[in-house]
């Protein structure tokens, strides 16, 4: 994580029980993302889902607005939610499409 967040790189944070320490419900999907932030700072964290089928999750897209408030009762700012819920990867594709 170190290293991609030096490159300025993002680090998507998946929803599966693998990489969430089992804790996949919006509360820890959110001191998961927390603890990202603490570890690399709030401009290389953003949301990884992979909705795509490749892996199950425990909640699809219709639950964003109960991982936002669980953001919200972590403690992320504004701006750092902002940052997460698609602000870091729209910095990240714009930079490496210019």
């Amino acid at each position: 994580m170190q290293a991609i967040a030096a490159s300025g790189g993002v680090i998507g944070m998946g929803y599966w029980a693998e990489v969430a320490c089992d804790r996949i419900d919006p509360d820890g999907i959110a001191a998961m993302i927390a603890a990202g932030i603490a570890a690399v700072g709030e401009d290389h964290i953003s949301l990884g889902s992979d909705f795509d089928g490749a892996v199950t999750t425990a909640f699809d897209t219709s639950e964003l607005p109960a991982l936002t408030d669980a953001l919200i009762r972590a403690g992320l700012s504004e701006g750092q939610i902002g940052k997460v819920m698609g602000g870091n990867m729209l910095r990240v594709l714009r930079a490496r499409l210019e």
